[in-house]
């Protein structure tokens, strides 16, 4: 009796490896998945403050290149060049209309397969609209 669960048990040696095998791409996928969420939310509260900033520089007087640069000096660890701004109305604002701001930049995607699902290069939008004073 013995001997034959001593047999049973020595055939069992490779199951935790071939469990390891399945779940540990799955595994990997999340933890990727994560990473990437929280790359892209970062991003979008960045982008999100700077367009604030840029609409906030806009109603108080700013002509549109103060607002593209008070947009990209709040997106300092962005990349300027994949940062898009822009403003409606452009040009001149009459007192009490509306001012919106909208910044849209181009966030690279790392990992392989995220990419695939998202969409690679992913676009992040904020727009932010603001009374001329």
């Amino acid at each position: 009796m013995f001997m034959r669960f001593h047999q049973f048990r020595q055939r069992e040696n490779g199951q935790a490896l071939v469990e390891m095998a399945l779940v540990l791409p799955v595994l990997i996928l999340i933890i990727f998945g994560i990473v990437e969420f929280g790359r892209i939310m970062n991003t979008y509260l960045i982008v999100t403050n700077a367009a604030r900033e840029g609409a906030r520089h806009g109603v108080v007087g700013g002509t549109d290149a103060d607002i593209r640069d008070a947009v990209i000096n709040n997106a300092y660890t962005l990349d300027p060049a994949k940062i898009t701004v822009t403003i409606s109305p452009a040009g001149s604002r009459t007192r009490g209309a509306p001012l919106t701001v909208q910044v849209s930049y181009s966030l690279d995607i790392i990992a392989p397969l995220i990419g695939v699902i998202t969409g690679n290069p992913y676009i992040v939008t904020a727009s932010t609209t603001m009374r001329v004073e």
